[in-house]
């Protein structure tokens, strides 16, 4: 159908196509004809603008998208519960989430979709603590929370393992009358398993009156996070017998992550196979990742370049990232400077590749190696990230940074890490100081990793939460190896159960032992 048939003045018909491309694609063309429209002399409504900024928000597209934006001002549309909703969501997919919140604050009259679109705005960004505060103040306002509210607030709550916001969203929940939700039970689901409570999940799951997929992924996936492979494995052959549910690739990456974290080689080759074989499924960049983090942690780094170089899909630095953090584990230089070298294509300023090369160099003890590193990090002006840890105690969360001195009550955090250090030494506890690749002397290594962010969150819990409560860290980057093993003896000396979630995986330490049986 082509525009010149359309009546001119008819903003109807206008509409109807707008929309059809804006939600069927090409998204392009919607875009055009809006300004195809103006052009003929029509002033966009409320039905125009939503549509043609969904069009924007499929394309990313910021630029037309502001332009829109000046014509919803100019035409007085901005302040339209409907247009605002499409402006939010607009501002939200190109990552402009301030600009998404200064459209929501102009609008007074703010229904339930308008309050969604700015939580989600929040959600998909990862501004948890926001999306958190905002349903807050969503319910104080008077406008009821719906099944939508939940979902996206609860799923805010997984990603920033805030469990206690969690608790008092399921409790929510059932007064509003979702206890028997099954997509509220689902994000529920989800997050008790990213919040470390993978049994309490489970209970949620079993009680679901219609287990879909997206369910069964979710219970799958957590407990891939937590290393648990056998319960992963075993919930999905319990699937597999439903004949009227097939697996999808998300399923597969839950498998195949499960297998990887729990170091189980042949079963990982099985449900690989079975994958492409059985099911007919190609595989995606997150299964080649799962199978190359697999191969490398066995040591089979050459069959792990191997199966890169077999790739059907282009490997992306998740897969080469993969590769060379096996190649710090063992210690493979030659491999991990091809690595790098794939990894500064794909991603030039990400500093923790350098970082990882960095730190095998100076494993192999090669400290020219390790100056040439970090000298060109240097002049090419990219920085190591910054390591945080953060722990949640009375709906606060507490942040901490290696070698962290700002929080109010450092001396007491400080006080509770020598008392804690001392009694883990006499448990047995020797630091290693493979973590810390500075060519300094050992005793000031022992004390840079006794700073280590999470021991300072730790430490923060210890005194700061009743004797045997469990302690929840996370961690935006890997655990080292040493603080997983003083972990380990923090939980023995002090009867803690501690969940430490780093952006690999689950830890969870009790009585000196780890979850993850030492393989991360």
């Amino acid at each position: 159908m082509s525009s010149y048939i359309i009546p001119k003045k008819n903003i109807f018909l206008w509409n109807v196509l707008i929309r059809a491309y804006a939600w069927n694609g090409p998204h392009e063309v919607a875009i055009s004809l809006f300004y195809e429209m103006i052009d003929h002399g029509l002033v966009p409504d409320n039905f125009t603008l939503p549509f043609v900024l969904k069009a924007c928000s499929a394309l990313s597209a910021v630029k037309p998208g502001r332009d829109i934006h000046d014509i919803a001002i100019r035409t007085g549309w901005e302040k339209d519960p409907f247009v605002g909703s499409a402006l939010v969501d607009m501002y939200a997919k190109c990552g402009m989430v301030e600009n998404a919140r200064g459209v929501f604050d102009k609008i007074k009259k703010r229904d339930v979709v308008l309050w969604n679109s700015m939580l989600a705005a929040y959600s998909h960004n990862g501004c948890a603590a926001e999306a958190i505060s905002l349903c807050r103040e969503m319910a104080l306002s008077g406008v009821r929370p719906s099944e939508g509210t939940l979902v996206t607030v609860i799923s805010a709550c997984a990603d920033m393992a805030g469990l206690p916001h969690g608790r008092e969203l399921h409790g929510l929940g059932w007064r509003l009358g979702f206890g028997s939700n099954d997509r509220v039970a689902t994000a529920l689901v989800d997050m008790y398993a990213k919040c470390g409570s993978v049994h309490l999940a489970r209970r949620l799951f079993e009680g679901l009156r219609i287990k879909r997929l997206i369910s069964w992924n979710a219970m799958i996936t957590g407990y891939a996070m937590h290393g648990f492979a056998s319960d992963a494995l075993g919930l999905f052959e319990e699937m597999r017998q439903d004949n009227n549910l097939l697996p999808d690739h998300i399923t597969f990456v839950g498998v195949l992550s499960a297998c990887s974290h729990g170091g189980l080689l042949d079963e990982g080759w099985r449900y690989f196979e079975l994958m492409t074989e059985f099911y007919g499924m190609q595989p995606t960049v997150q299964h080649y990742t799962c199978m190359v983090d697999l191969l490398g942690h066995w040591g089979r780094l050459d069959e792990a370049h191997d199966l890169i170089m077999r790739m059907q899909v282009p490997p992306d630095s998740g897969v080469w990232g993969a590769l060379l953090n096996s190649c710090k584990i063992r210690g493979n230089v030659q491999l991990a400077e091809l690595a790098l070298e794939k990894l500064i294509e794909l991603e030039p300023h990400d500093a923790g590749n350098y970082v990882i090369l960095s730190n095998i160099y100076a494993q192999a003890g090669q400290w020219d190696r390790v100056a040439k590193v970090r000298s060109l990090m240097t002049n090419q002006g990219i920085k190591k990230s910054v390591a945080f840890s953060w722990i949640e105690v009375k709906n606060k969360v507490h942040s901490f940074s290696t070698g962290d001195t700002s929080h109010p009550v450092y001396e007491e955090i400080h006080a509770e890490l020598k008392r804690v250090e001392g009694l883990i030494k006499e448990a047995g506890y020797v630091p290693n100081t493979e973590p810390v690749f500075h060519d300094v002397e050992d005793d000031e290594k022992d004390h840079m990793v006794c700073s280590h962010s999470e021991r300072l969150a730790i430490a923060f819990g210890l005194i700061s939460t009743p004797h045997g409560t469990r302690l929840l860290i996370t961690k935006n980057i890997r655990v080292c190896e040493d603080c997983h093993m003083a972990i380990k003896f923090i939980s023995k000396v002090t009867e803690r159960e501690i969940t430490v979630r780093d952006v690999n995986r689950y830890h969870h330490f009790r009585d000196g032992i780890c979850s993850c049986r030492d393989y991360w």
